[in-house]
């Protein structure tokens, strides 16, 4: 049985992980929910979140050029801050994703359309998504890069279609109001799937330079479609589109014109797309944390085509439990502080390195102080699950 993963994935490879983690979710439920509690802040939040993105991105990417092996910033934390703080990235990846992978199944069955318990809906996509991770990285990196291209497709259909049946009309104080800075670290989350790139570092080729590019390359297009989409849904009635929620519509329901359909079965696809690249990467970290012993050590096991069967199993499981509360909001918000703690510990491990990094420093900082930004029942959740994570790794140890 082979021990480590096989490099098989390209700079094209890459940019499609970090396009499919991010897409979907973000435009298709970011947007709209966020919308819905901070109107037009969303306006000023969506390049301002990108750009915090883009210095913890940097982060990673220099991380993951210095350890190009599965597992993101657990392995960083590991070798740079030692075995708590690695561990605690690891829980927290697993924690944060596992929500945002259950909110992307309930996003297929929310734009599917189709009748019957959303959460039957959700928990059957998960499954046939895991059964494709289970296939092999080459056929899902292929099906990825289908779903990634309708999924841009649609996105700029939609956005472009609202632009010319309205005007995007006069920006209100509320662009720059209470709500931004909620709204920024809501929505930082949206931008997050750039790190997918980095926890496939054992299975990229050329890592050092393939990686950093990946990632700008990811964000920058992402900031452009995020814009794209929130001016073309506030041109549509002045009001975004993710608040037609409520109502049971789907985005072709939105635009009366030729691509209405391509955006409806673009929604689809996103989420989809998203799914699969958050089991991709959950299973990586599960991977890792078997590997050191912070998890069982089957997960660590390869199966005679490199595939750690176990590890996506794992990640799988409770992507399901949670996608059966069927609530989008609540799975969102708590992958939204989960994923700022991350991150924060990418950038310590960064500047544990080399504390010259003025970018890893901005990084920290908004991490942290987005982090308060976050409801309070949130904080109590995350740090409580914090807690159980550090009791088992003690537990683990003794």
């Amino acid at each position: 049985m082979p021990e480590t993963l096989r490099r098989e994935m390209g700079l094209g490879g890459a940019i499609v992980t970090g396009l499919g983690s991010i897409l979907g979710t973000g435009a298709f439920v970011a947007i709209g929910v966020a919308s819905g509690m901070w109107g037009d802040a969303v306006l000023a939040a969506i390049p301002i979140a990108g750009m915090v993105a883009v210095f913890n991105g940097l982060s990673s990417a220099f991380l993951a050029g210095r350890f190009p092996v599965a597992g993101g910033t657990y392995e960083y934390g590991y070798e740079t801050l030692g075995p708590w703080w690695g561990f605690t990235a690891g829980w927290l990846f697993v924690a944060a994703k596992t929500a945002s992978a259950a909110t992307a199944a309930l996003g297929v069955a929310l734009y599917s359309g189709i009748p019957g318990d959303r959460r039957v809906i959700a928990v059957t996509a998960v499954a046939v998504v895991t059964g494709l991770v289970l296939s092999g990285l080459k056929r899902t990196v292929a099906i990825n890069t289908l779903l990634v291209a309708l999924t841009v497709i649609a996105l700029a259909s939609f956005g472009f279609a609202g632009l010319q049946a309205g005007s995007v009309g006069p920006f209100t104080s509320a662009t720059f109001g209470s709500g931004l800075l909620p709204a920024i670290a809501f929505l930082f989350v949206a931008y997050t799937g750039y790190g997918r790139i980095a926890t496939l570092g054992e299975e990229v080729r050329s890592p050092q330079q393939i990686i950093p590019r990946a990632v700008i390359m990811t964000l920058v297009v992402a900031v452009v479609l995020y814009g794209i989409v929130a001016l073309g849904g506030r041109a549509l009635g002045g009001e975004f589109w993710g608040l037609a929620f409520e109502d049971g519509e789907t985005p072709g329901d939105l635009v009366s014109n030729p691509y209405a359909f391509v955006v409806a079965v673009g929604a689809v696809t996103a989420m989809l797309g998203v799914l699969i690249n958050l089991v991709l990467g959950l299973s990586r970290v599960w991977l890792a944390m078997g590997r050191r012993g912070d998890m069982p050590g089957a997960l660590a096991r390869l199966d005679a085509r490199a595939t750690p069967v176990n590890a996506i199993v794992a990640g799988a499981v409770p992507i399901v439990l949670i996608a059966m509360i069927g609530e989008i909001s609540i799975a969102w918000s708590f992958s939204a502080f989960t994923v700022l703690l991350y991150y924060g510990i990418t950038n310590l491990s960064a500047l544990a390195l080399d504390r010259r990094r003025w970018t890893a420093w901005v990084g920290l900082a908004s991490c942290v102080s987005l982090s308060f930004f976050v409801p309070l029942a949130v904080w109590l959740a995350g740090t409580g699950l914090i807690g159980i994570g550090l009791i088992w790794k003690r537990q683990r140890r003794g």
